[in-house]
């Protein structure tokens, strides 16, 4: 069968078409790229193999290339890159590779073309297709990759223990591909990962949040979640979320199984945003359940406080991914405490001092909380549905409205620290933090406009309250 080359393609292949044949080394495009194509779907990634040098080849096929492209040169894993136009093209020569028992790097011979499909984590994978003048165009496919891509099935092209064995991280490669391109993972491959499951350990966490975070991007991560937990992955790198899962039952009350429900929320907050990091806190957001678990007699199952200790659960998770430590865990915190937020407000009168909190508390990332909270009905009562989504149009209402009226989707209190201290003539000190926060109050609460005339005077009246003296009038700022 020959692969369909593209015109805009065919003069690179052409090209390393030449250069192979100078170099006596024959060459073939490989992986994602071959797949990709075969699906339909677009690529900028193309994988050269070589049987021999792949950083020399790269060197030809750069030099007789105008303008001639830098050529990005990883001696340590025999591999070079060269970026054309916009496609990244990688050259490697054709090895064998293998882990020791305890090692996370693989130890790597030079081999033949069958050497090199033998590597590869999936047939569909294995697919290659000849660069050489006798064959060019031609697809070679040893392990029935064609069949397995029209079956839409990920199956390993070795035994599933040598496969997995070799490099652990493709058990979680499997569960990726199967959740992007809605394919199903033949059992004989699937009950290998479960078996060696105990492999991922070696692994590095960055390598492992890079293939969550790829779950996470598909449109419907529950089914990758899923395979991790029914194959045993989760419980090994991200146990706080596998330990969601179950239902207890206690004199016939029984709460929801978390697990199923956190995936639920998530798959609904994939309809409503792409932000990555908002997916990251669906995943987390009642992370603390099983901590704060209780029974109680009058009214059964109740998780208290798990929004707060979920946030501060953040934290030890992310160290442990090795996730950035930086803004991105802060917003991730931020949404698993507030997450309960909105949801009571629908369920009580929705005062104005209420909404001013929830604004200031969410600030500019209040729509992002909004979604979240949507995301989180999962009742399968229609009745309760309508009553919720209900709830939450009104609340938007008076977001709105408040929102109007007081400017507070970005707001900062009219009154400083500095303005306290200068009024009062007294240094930097917990008196200006505690005078701050009662104005800051007094127009969350209403009881005053939030305008810098309004609070200088409560300011000032609660600095004398408080034995303050001030040195300063309301019209010495105006200038």
């Amino acid at each position: 069968m020959l692969f369909s080359i593209e015109s805009h393609e065919r003069k690179l292949f052409d090209l390393v078409n030449q250069c192979a044949k100078e170099l006596g080394e024959p060459a073939y495009v490989v992986g994602g790229f071959v797949r990709d194509r075969l699906l339909g779907r677009v690529s900028k990634d193309i994988d050269i193999v070589c049987v021999g040098d792949g950083i020399r080849l790269a060197e030809m096929v750069a030099s007789k290339m105008y303008p001639r492209p830098k050529v990005a040169v990883y001696s340590r894993f025999g591999t070079a890159m060269i970026r054309h136009e916009d496609t990244e093209i990688e050259f490697v020569g054709a090895r064998k590779e293998s882990y020791r028992e305890d090692s996370r790097k693989p130890e790597v011979a030079a081999g033949t073309l069958e050497d090199d499909q033998n590597r590869r984590d999936f047939t569909i994978n294995a697919l290659a297709v000849s660069l050489n003048e006798a064959d060019f165009g031609q697809i070679i496919d040893s392990f029935g990759g064609l069949q397995h891509l029209e079956d839409k099935i990920l199956k390993t092209p070795l035994e599933p223990g040598s496969t997995f064995s070799d490099d652990p991280l493709r058990m979680m490669r499997a569960i990726r591909f199967a959740t992007q391109l809605n394919f199903t993972i033949e059992p004989g491959t699937l009950q290998g990962i479960a078996r060696y499951k105990s492999r991922i350990n070696i692994i590095s966490k960055e390598r492992i949040a890079t293939e969550l975070e790829k779950i996470l991007a598909t449109p419907k991560p529950s089914v990758g979640f899923n395979l991790l937990f029914d194959t045993g992955l989760l419980q090994l790198i991200m146990p706080e979320v596998a330990a969601l899962q179950g239902v207890e039952d206690r004199n016939g009350r029984a709460h929801k199984d978390n697990f199923y429900h956190t995936l639920e929320v998530l798959d609904n907050l994939c309809k409503r945003s792409n932000n990555i990091w908002l997916r990251w806190s669906a995943l987390l957001h009642d992370i603390a359940k099983p901590a704060t678990k209780r029974y109680d007699k009058e009214h059964g199952w109740t998780f208290h406080g798990h929004e707060w200790i979920g946030a501060n659960m953040v934290p030890k998770i992310f160290r442990n991914l090795r996730l950035p430590l930086d803004a991105k865990m802060e917003y991730v915190q931020k949404m698993v405490r507030l997450h309960l937020r909105p949801i009571s407000l629908t369920k009580e009168q929705v005062t104005a001092s209420a909404v001013r909190r929830l604004l200031f508390d969410a600030g500019p990332e209040i729509e992002d909380l909004m979604h979240l909270c949507e995301s989180d009905i999962t009742t399968k009562n229609p009745k309760k549905m309508q009553r919720y989504l209900e709830g939450y149009h009104y609340l938007k209402e008076r977001m709105a409205e408040v929102s109007a009226e007081d400017r507070l989707r970005l707001w900062q209190p009219p009154i400083t620290g500095e303005v306290i201290m200068e009024t009062f003539g007294i240094p930097p000190s917990k008196t200006v933090g505690i005078v701050k926060t009662a104005v800051r109050e007094a127009i969350l609460d209403g009881v005053i406009p939030n305008d810098f005339e309004a609070a200088f005077g409560f300011m000032v009246a609660e600095g004398k309250r408080m034995g303050l003296e001030s040195g300063k009038q309301f019209a010495d700022f105006l200038n």
